[in-house]
């Protein structure tokens, strides 16, 4: 497609981006945005990421790039660091059935496991191949700022204008290669408000159990594409569609589906609204953390294993939840590696549901005064609008708290501990009496 029939401009390509592809070029290697940037541009989307293409090696880039870095072990690939901004630059992977002798003897350039996926892929070869190495027909696209036409080597440009997201070559072999393919067909469907071509959505569901093969801290980093975008909730029906949700968080779904009726409506409906108030903060360019969208997954079936532990057990409350706690938290490791400054976090909200319950004396303050205060009483207003009864009027006391003055607060304060003082009963123990009191008691005729 030559300039005059497309919609890409390098106006919308960010200054660094054009400098790697620019410095490339100069050094006599091919260079090409490629990817979501001009399907983005394509679709009058403003672009956010803006990764490079070429025919130079990781270590021929480096040699270009004084502030290059080179990273990955299963694909090879080279960052561009400018300050923040980092600009990643791959280069053209060819056909492992094409490798010369000396790539095929050499172990750490390609390596397949029993199920098919690629567990190491540095086999490099021309566009033509790099185009058909890749996902989807929508993600084939390269841009060149040498002559300004867009190369599009597999029907991309025509799945834009008809809505489709459909994968290169055949679907399961696709799958099996990487199984995140699956999570990435749903992510790209709900971003762009495309649907999924019928061949490329067969397969997901009798595969859906090779994600289990996904290492866990690559799949946290799926689960903030998925959840923390701006599409949470559309992500979030769209999985348990494709049964690919209980992959990500098998504790929930398992909650999701055989617990009580009403229990599972209730934490239905808690995860759902946090997803949507995680939604409505972020497209209002809100700041947000995972770890507020991870405590409200996991409070449900963390507060089922507490109860069920202060049932069975002899723990004290406070081991109770610990306890509770190291099991969730240790069974979601094995599907999602939650890195600990998010385990934090969490952990401080859900100690606060139980702080923010008892407020007599100085307890209300302390808990006011905590560093995670606000996170926790926000995950609070969401239970108490889920759950209503005491816990509504728990979050509609802190808030009040909230915008009283301090006398008021005391006199808050004053009134929860005389209402639980009223509820406690004093009983006067009577004194037994004695033996020679019983022996003298008249005996009854």
């Amino acid at each position: 497609m030559s300039r005059d029939q497309h919609t890409v401009s390098r106006k919308f390509i960010s200054d660094n981006a054009l400098k790697v592809l620019y410095r490339l070029q100069k050094g006599g290697y091919e260079a090409y945005l490629v990817g979501g940037g001009v399907r983005d541009m394509l679709l009058g989307i403003e672009p956010k990421d803006f990764d490079i293409a070429t025919n130079a090696t990781p270590e021929q880039i480096k040699a270009l790039f004084r502030n290059c870095r080179l990273i990955g072990r299963r694909f090879r690939l080279a960052h561009i660091v400018f300050g923040r901004d980092i600009i990643e630059v791959a280069t053209f992977r060819g056909h492992h059935d094409s490798a010369n002798d000396k790539q095929k003897e050499c172990k750490k350039t390609s390596k397949q496991s029993a199920d098919g996926m690629l567990l190491r892929d540095n086999i490099y070869g021309s566009i033509d191949e790099d185009a058909e190495r890749r996902d989807f027909t929508i993600n084939a696209l390269y841009y060149s700022v040498k002559n300004f036409n867009i190369y599009d080597f597999a029907g991309g440009v025509a799945d834009i204008e008809q809505r489709a997201i459909r994968l290169i070559g055949d679907p399961e072999t696709r799958y099996r290669e990487d199984p995140v393919r699956m999570l990435r067909a749903v992510r790209f469907a709900t971003k762009l408000d495309m649907n999924i071509s019928s061949e490329t959505a067969e397969p997901i569901k009798p595969l859906a159990s090779l994600l289990n093969n996904i290492p866990p801290a690559r799949m946290f980093e799926e689960f903030l594409k998925l959840f923390v975008s701006g599409k949470a909730l559309a992500n979030f029906h769209m999985l348990r569609d494709y049964e690919l949700f209980k992959y990500l968080f098998p504790t929930v779904e398992q909650g999701l589906t055989t617990a009580d009726a009403d229990d599972n409506e209730q934490m239905s409906r808690f995860i759902q609204l946090a997803m949507n108030n995680t939604d409505e903060r972020i497209n209002t360019n809100q700041r947000v953390t995972p770890a507020f969208l991870l405590a409200a997954f996991l409070w449900y079936p963390l507060s089922r294993q507490v109860n069920q532990l202060k049932q069975t057990t002899q723990l004290t409350p406070q081991d109770a939840f610990f306890a509770a706690l190291h099991e969730v938290m240790s069974e979601q490791q094995r599907s999602i590696a939650v890195p600990k400054r998010f385990q934090a976090p969490m952990k401080d909200i859900w100690i606060l549901q139980d702080k923010l319950a008892r407020r007599e004396g100085k307890r209300a303050y302390k808990a006011f005064e905590h560093p995670k205060f606000r996170a926790g009483y926000d995950f609070l207003l969401l239970r108490g609008e889920i759950e209503g009864g005491e816990t509504a009027e728990l979050a509609k006391w802190w808030t009040d708290f909230q915008a009283a003055t301090h006398e008021a607060q005391q006199m808050m304060v004053k009134s929860v501990s005389g209402a639980r003082s009223s509820r406690r009963t004093v009983r006067k123990r009577r004194k037994p009496r004695s033996n020679a009191n019983k022996a003298s008691a008249p005996k009854a005729d």
